[in-house]
Order: C-alpha cells, then structure tokens, then sequence
C-alpha cells in the first residue's frame, strides 16, 4: 500500500521516502514524482530555518543554529533522528557531520538545535533542546532532517533523494544538494526560514526566504517571525474583486502573487486541524460555469477565529499552492495566505451546494495538452471531470446516496462513485480498464464533523453528504465534508478459494506487505487464515515483501529466518502444512521498499505435497542459468536463485526469485517477482495530461529480464511448466505486462477473467490488477482466481488480495 496522507492535510509537507518507501504495491493509477532533487513533502516535522552566521562579522547571535517545525496535529518524537550538516560544494572525501536529537516538536510548535559557537555576538540564543557542535557555513551548506544517528553518504542532490532515512533537506547558498534549487538569503545577519506555516513544497528556493535570525525552542521562547503584512480593511465595504474574479476560467488565478483586499464571503467549512484555514463562499455568482465562487483562506498554523455561517471580508495574498510541490506534477490550489478578516455578521444561510448527480460529471476525464500542462487550458466543466471540479473549487457541493468504490482508509477517508453505472464489478467496485479511462465518478469523502465512517466497497453512503471541494496531491479532488452521510452494508464477504483436488498442485501469490517480528502477532494471525481458509492452503506460496529479521531498523540485518519462522507457525496455528520454505537474502539496502527492510520474495511449500530441488551456488549477485538436463529437458544451474542480479533493472529493486520444484515426478519451475513501484509517476489527476509514467521504464527493462530467462528456460525444454507471479505494480494494459508476455511465451491468467473481475488491488476507488500470475503454454486449463479478501475492506491484513491457480 503506498504511504498516503489525509486529503485534511492538503498534501502540505508530507515526507515519506520516495515511494516511497510508498511502501511497494503502490499506486495504483497513481503516477509519481520524479527522483530529482526532493524526497517529498512533509506534513509534520521540517528544517523551520538555518543559521550559519552565528558569532560572525556583524552577528549578535554567538551560535549557529537550525530550527525544526512542526505542522502536524500531534507531537514528532525525535528519538532515533539527527540534523546533519554537509558543506555547500562537496568533494569525494566529504562528510555529513552529525547531531542526534531527543525529545519533541511540539503540534505547531518549533525545535531548537544549537551549533558551533563563533568569536564574535553578545547575544545567546533561546535555550536549545539539543546541542551539538557543527560549524556552519553562513552563506552556503546543507542540512538534513534524518531518520537516523548514522552520517549520511550521499553527495550529489539526486542520490540524497533516494536515500530513505532523510525526511527534509534545505539547501541554501550555491549548495550542491538541495531540493529543486537552493534558498537564497543567507549570511552573517540573515537565516534562511520558512513562513509561520512550515509550507513545504520541496523547493528550498520557494520556501525558505533571507531575514533576521528568529531562533525559537519548543517551549516557545525566542523570537516569533513576522510574517509578510497584509493591509488592514479601512472600511466595511467589499473591495473591487470578487472570489470568481480571483479564481479566473484557468486553474491559475488572474490575480496570482497579488494582494486583494475586503473580498466577500460567507463562511461555508473550517478546518482547524492539519492545513488549518476556511473556505468562503460568494452568494453573488457570476453565472460563469467556469468561474468558481468558493476559496480556500490559508491561516497556517493558526486556528481559524471564524465559524460557518459568518459573513466575512477577507484581505490577503493570492496564492497557488501545488500539493506535494509543483515538480510532483500535481495542480495547484488557489487561496488566500497571511489573511485578515473581518466579520460582518453571523448565523447567514449558506450558499446552496450544487448537487452532484450521475449527470453532473462528465465521462471525460481530463483535457489533453501533449504531455504537457493544462494550467493555461481555459476550464470546460461541461466536457471534462476535472474540468468540473476545479471550477467547483471551495464551492459547496452535494452527493446523495453513493456506492462505495474504496473503503474507509486509517484517514476515514472513502471513495464513492458518482456514477454507479460506470465500470462496476461484480462486488459494488469500479474497475479500471484502462489508461484512457480511470473513471471520471470516483469522488473522495473526507469529514470536517469529527465523524468518521466505515465502509467497504459495495456499501452505499446513505443520506445527505456536502461541504467545498478541495484539493490534494493524494487522490486529487475531495469533498471536505461538513454534513456526513450514513453508511449502509453492502453485504460482501471474504472469498474462499476452491481447493484443489489431489492431482493438481496448486500455486499461490500473496503480498504480505512489510510483515516482520516488529508487527503485532495479530497481524501475522490473520494472514496464515488467509493463506489456510481463504487460499485453501495451496502447495507453493510466493510471498513478496517478507523484511528481514528486525523490520526496518537498518542495522545491516539481512536475514529473515526469523520472520519466516513466526509466519510457518502462525500458518500451522491455523490449521494449515507445516510449510518448507526458501528465499535469497539481498545485499543490505540493495533492493528497495522501507529502508532498512530488505525486503525479499520467499517461496513457502508444503513437503508433503511438493519437493524442492536444491542447487547450491545461488546467492544475491549470482545469476540463475537455465541448463540442459541430458534428456530430461532443462534444469537451474541454482535453485533457489535470482535473475540476472547485477542488471541495471533491479537497481533499487526486488530481484525474481527462481526456484525448481517437482511434483507427481514432474518439474515445475517457479518465479517470484515483485518489479519496482509505480512511485515516480506524474499522478492522474494532475496538471500534466496525459500523466507522464516515469517508473514503467525500470518495469519494463525487469519485464524484459523474466521474459528473456523463460524465453531461455523453454528453447531448451519446449515441455517446461512454469509458473511466473507476484506484484508486478502495473496493469495488465501496461507495457511492461506486454513485454513480459512477448512472444506468447507466458500467458496472463488476468485476462482470462471477465472483464469486471480483473483487480486485486483498489486505489483512488480504482478496482485495479497489480498482481499477476502467469503461466507457460505446457499448462493447459489452469483454474485461476483471484481471492478477494483485503483490498475491498477497511479492515484489512495486507493491502493486496491474493491470487491462486490449480493444474494438473
């Protein structure tokens, strides 16, 4: 499941390894950012500001210093963290320089790191809840927020990006690593520091400006920076400009970077969690459908001081704000940042939601502008989804009763579909089929009540559901809601694979989705259920993302024996084989997904049923040949082993792992794969159209190395039976399953399921296929299924459903 952050965050800040470490399975349609200079943003702790001056030429400060905020909810426990220091143009010989951290940042508050100590200054700074040494450049240098005390190793900007431990980076001066381009502004009497929001748009030059050092610690002593003044209201009368006239017929507005004064509006959603701030809404439409009447007033970390209801004139700067930053592709947000308001009355009836019906929303989703942007495309809400949408940006919208499409996640977010008639499948979902068509209904609910829902798919949200439609750079387009429906059951149920009879054996593939010893017991227990009731034990398991023996502390741990173990146990617990399993450890942090994880491909089998063929020699780095057996066909040069390991392919990535099996007297050849995520994508319902789809590159050259080793393994055995699954995070209409089945040496099981039927996975209310198993021509009539048991519940034991086939 990829990591994913609350559309009532906005997107703000939000950190989380480049796909991220998403964990793997990711994204569904999603397509994401690009492995430049920026990990991805933070919605809670950042670098607040950077200080190198201290004690220098003209400084009152003695000390360097660096400051974290945090704009999150909740506090941020720093135990296990650092801030690092790496000089602005480093060599090969450079190190990152390192302070551990204890303690907290405070919700909204700040967290203050003092430094080395200059010969100059008569002015200490605020008492620092950490110390360290650090002399730092006042004019140019780098420092990481990292989810380690071990000093970092990168030294190139790129190779920063694609180290999973850094949670921010702020580079500032002619710094080499930095996110996007450098902060400007620093020197012996100014810091670089972000505004009193901890906006976070993986931009150091967009987000940090120069100014006087304003050091402040968790207890909130220092000084508290003055944020850009926006002119007071002289008078009670609505300024020249309308919330339509600042919205404008394109996603950017007209008045962007200005400052508007007394625009007038009635209070329609607060949000004083996250992404604090309140929509208004104009009651005075303009009867242009492409200009919205709703804006959302950005206050940062302050508490909205309005209520619903209210009549207000709002001053401020008009803003374009890019969930997740303008390089991740997403579009922007207009709004109104550093406000003033004033009320004018309270209790006024609230603009009429316009209503949301399987009409409203056409069935094109997005215009098309070559690859490129449609910022400057003038909206056409009568001819595309999106369209739509962003000139109902803030507006209060309505929904009636709506099917469920994408159960009620750990946010209590919910997808439903506007449109219950477009894609459904057989269990109330709505599948993709499609690149040109990712189902222009789908609608995410969020809740401003404090409500929260619990829905699977196939249930219906009953009743009444409105509030403004906002933004974010996970799922898109949102209904903020202020008025939250009910939900009625659906009625589905976990499925129960057929069991196979005694001359088929039968072949399974499971995402486990980062299991390890840290993860509760519970945890372990309902995923060897699903392995004994719902796969019906099958013969051979191929599990992907088993982590080693201690999860994600990265202590060079490979091994996963461990793991293996309490998953064996927790299987025969249940009832089920005592299962035999093999597995090749990887190099330490050499295959991707969470850092420190090493996650790999594992085959369990029940001895009792099927044998393993063990060959000695394979390990991380050698490759598994496919060799003549005499006149038995072919056979592994090592079994287990791994498919050309050393390839560029599997840089970063999880090697496929080849195992020889025989039952009944008979070879059976298995490959385990879990190809790369689909992080690095531009996402579908961004500014680019189409989406640019970065990560099918490495999918296809890891495609291409499956299809080349079986193409091999059956030149030399037209006979062999083999069995090709796993996550292969793409679609079976993507190019990398084209290239995986090219030559018709393998075949697709997906495909031969009814169109509605062909998903194991649902993102973004997208019912979608991730997982696949393949199988070579010398099968004949596989019984296939996938067995939905997770991807379409709230609660669920792993984020993928499993899949099975049985042949003779």
């Amino acid at each position: 499941m990829p990591e994913h952050i609350p559309a009532a965050l906005r997107g703000r800040g939000v950190k989380a390894a480049v796909l991220v470490a998403l964990p793997v399975g990711l994204m569904g349609s999603l397509i994401a950012l690009p492995l430049t200079a920026q990990a991805t943003p933070s919605a809670d702790a950042v670098i607040s500001e950077v200080y190198g001056g201290g004690g220098n030429s003209g400084a009152s400060l003695t000390h360097d210093f660096i400051e974290l905020g945090n704009s999150g909810t909740g506090s941020f426990d720093l135990s296990g963290w650092s801030v690092q220091y790496l000089s602005g143009s480093p060599s090969s010989s450079t190190k990152w320089q390192v302070t551990p951290l204890t303690g907290n940042v405070p919700a909204g508050g700040t967290y203050l790191v003092q430094e080395a100590k200059g010969s100059g200054g008569d002015t200490a700074l605020p008492t620092a809840d950490a110390t360290g040494t650090i002399a730092m450049s006042a004019t140019s240098g780098t420092v990481a927020l990292v989810h380690s005390t071990t000093a970092l190793t990168c030294l190139t900007a790129e190779d920063c990006a694609a180290d999973g431990t850094i949670k921010d980076l702020a580079g500032f001066g002619t710094a080499v690593v930095r996110e996007s381009a450098p902060a400007t502004g620093a020197g012996n009497t100014t810091s670089v520091s972000r505004d009193t929001g901890f906006h976070d748009t993986d931009n150091n030059a967009a987000d940090f400006t120069g100014s006087a050092p304003s050091p402040r610690n968790a207890a909130g002593t220092g000084d508290t920076p003055t944020p850009e003044p926006t002119p007071e209201p002289t008078d009670t009368n609505p300024g020249p400009l309308r919330v339509h006239d600042i919205q404008g017929t394109t996603r950017i507005s007209p008045q962007n970077g200005k400052t508007v004064t007394n625009v007038p509006g009635v209070v329609t959603g607060v949000r004083s969690t996250g992404s604090k701030g309140y929509w208004i809404q104009d009651p005075e439409a303009d009867g242009n459908a492409a200009t919205s009447e709703g804006v959302f007033v950005f206050t940062g970390s302050t508490t909205p001081q309005v209520k619903v209801g209210d009549s207000v004139l709002v001053s401020g700067k008009v803003s374009e704000y890019y969930p997740g930053g303008k390089s991740s592709g997403t579009q922007s947000v207009t709004e109104l940042t550093a406000p003033t308001a004033v009320v004018l009355s309270s209790g006024n009836k609230l603009p009429d939601a316009e209503v949301i019906d399987p009409a409203t929303l056409p069935e094109a989703y997005a215009p098309q502008a070559q690859g490129g942007s449609v910022e400057s495309l003038e909206l056409k809400p009568d001819a595309y989804a999106l369209d739509w949408l962003e000139a109902h940006e803030g507006m209060r919208v309505r929904i009636g009763d709506s099917r469920v499409v994408g159960a009620t996640n750990t946010y209590g977010e919910t997808w439903i579909t506007t449109k219950p008639k477009q894609n459904p499948t057989p269990r109330g979902g709505t599948v993709l089929t499609g690149y040109d068509n990712p189902n222009s209904g789908r609608l995410l609910i969020a809740s401003l009540t404090g409500a929260q829902l619990k829905a699977n798919v196939g249930d219906t949200l009953t009743g009444t559901t409105e509030g403004p439609v906002d933004y974010a750079n996970y799922g898109g387009y949102n209904v903020q809601a202020t008025t939250l429906g009910k939900v009625t059951s659906g009625g589905i149920a976990p499925e129960v694979a057929k069991k196979g009879k005694a001359n088929q054996v039968s072949v399974a593939t499971y995402n486990v989705e980062n299991l390890d010893p840290t993860d509760p017991q519970s945890k372990f227990d309902r995923l060897a259920e699903g392995v004994v009731k719902n796969l019906a034990a099958p013969d051979i398991v191929s599990l992907e993302e088993i982590q080693d023996n201690n999860g994600a502390k990265d202590d060079g741990t490979v091994a996963a024996d461990k793991t293996i173990a309490q998953f064996i146990d927790a299987i025969k617990a249940a009832g089920g084989p005592t299962y035999d399993w093999r597995s090749v450890d990887p190099v330490n942090d050499a295959d991707g997904g969470e850092p420190g994880g090493n996650i790999r491909n594992v085959f369990l089998f029940n001895p009792q049923r099927v044998s393993f063929v063990d060959r000695p020699g394979g390990d991380a780095t050698t490759a598994v040949e496919a060799v003549r057996d005499g006149n038995k066909g072919a056979r592994l040069s090592v079994s287990p082993g791994r498919i050309n390991p050393t390839s560029d392919a599997w840089k970063s990535s999880r090697k496929p792992l080849v195992g020889e099996f025989t039952f009944r007297g008979e070879k059976l050849f298995v490959v385990g794969n879990h190809f790369n995520s689909k992080g690095g994508d531009q996402p579908v319902h961004g500014a680019f159209q189409p989406p640019t789809l970065g990560s099918e590159t490495q999918r296809t050259a890891q495609a291409k190395e499956v299809n080349t080793f079986v193409s091999g393994l059956l030149a030399k055995d037209r006979q062999a039976r083999v069995v090709v699954l796993g996550d292969m995070n793409d679609f079976q209409f993507s190019k990398p399953l084209a290239t995986l089945t090219e030559g018709g040496v393998l075949t697709d099981l997906i495909n031969t399921l009814p169109a509605g039927e062909r998903y194991s996975y649902v993102y973004d209310g997208n019912a979608q296929t991730l997982d696949h198993i393949l199988v070579s021509p010398t099968i004949k009539k596989p019984e296939y299924d996938v067995v939905h048991i997770n991807a379409e519940f709230s609660d669920q034991s792993s984020d993928h459903d499993p899949q099975v086939v049985r042949f003779k």
